[in-house]
């Protein structure tokens, strides 16, 4: 272990942070720390091309994201044990994610996730949520497909319940984080690959998608043509002044529920059988 580390700290609207520490982990594997209004990356190398790299960001954004950027060198304490601390373990539905630092619950289908390592540990309102709805909405056996699966949790959530999962995602990052999660939990999928819906063959019975809203809005064609008939598409990644616009995409559906925290906002939708 060197003698010293360093910490980049970004301050930002609390409604960015998940998207800017998507782009982040883009960039780099450290460990990434998520908090209110703020993201810290540590690592043991320097840290400048991570804040260049969001400095350029956000001066090509087509509305701009105003973030302020601390950069500081500091004497290397096991920081990757301070930031396991500060990581805690979460009940979201009938699911208790947790870090391998932890021990398994009782009572609940325990999923292990260990966020320094990939993207998406259950704590953002989104990722919460979609939990929540797929305890409701997955049965076993249904034949489940996660769009921009991230980390893999919602897949290994389907999978837990004994559904048949396929995943996507167009980073190649997560695709490699999903595997080695399903890894992790002793699980396996039927079907991962790079790229998005368009690429699924066949029709499944819950679809689901946590994507920024104009993402959600784009892929909607092939999102509703990949849900079977009386089967349920579950939407999420929606900021509240997005809802709307996303609204007006899936219309042609019926909205079984509607879940907001946090200023984000998680729509269940039926397709229902047309007469």
């Amino acid at each position: 272990m060197q003698d010293k580390y360093y910490e980049l700290t970004i301050k930002l609207d609390n409604s960015f942070v998940e998207v800017i520490a998507d782009y982040i982990l883009n960039l780099s594997d450290e460990g990434v720390e998520l908090g209110d209004g703020q993201i810290i990356v540590r690592s043991e190398s320097d840290l400048t091309f991570v804040k260049d790299a969001l400095v350029s960001l956000a001066g090509n954004l087509e509305k701009p994201v105003e973030m302020t950027y601390t950069l500081e060198e500091k004497e290397n304490v096991d920081w990757i044990k301070t930031y396991q601390d500060s990581v805690q373990p979460i009940e979201a539905g009938k699911f208790y994610i947790f870090p391998s630092w932890y021990e398994a619950k009782e009572d609940f289908i325990n999923i292990k996730i260990d966020p320094a390592l990939a993207f998406g540990s259950g704590h953002h309102a989104t990722t919460f949520s979609c939990l929540e709805a797929i305890s409701t909405y997955v049965k076993p056996e249904d034949k489940v497909i996660d769009v921009g699966c991230g980390s893999g949790i919602l897949g290994l959530a389907c999978k837990k319940l004994g559904a048949r999962i396929d995943l996507c995602d167009t980073d190649p990052l997560s695709v490699e984080s999903c595997k080695e999660n399903f890894a992790l939990n002793e699980e396996s999928y039927d079907k991962l690959w790079e790229g998005s819906i368009d690429k699924a063959e066949g029709k499944y019975d819950v679809v689901i998608a946590n994507i920024i809203a104009d993402v959600l809005r784009f892929i909607a064609k092939d999102l509703k043509s990949a849900v079977k008939e009386n089967g349920y598409l579950i939407l999420s990644g929606i900021l509240d002044k997005k809802e709307e616009r996303v609204k007006e995409a899936f219309a042609d559906l019926t909205l079984e529920k509607r879940t907001e925290k946090d200023e984000w906002v998680t729509l269940v939708y039926k397709k229902e059988t047309r007469g």
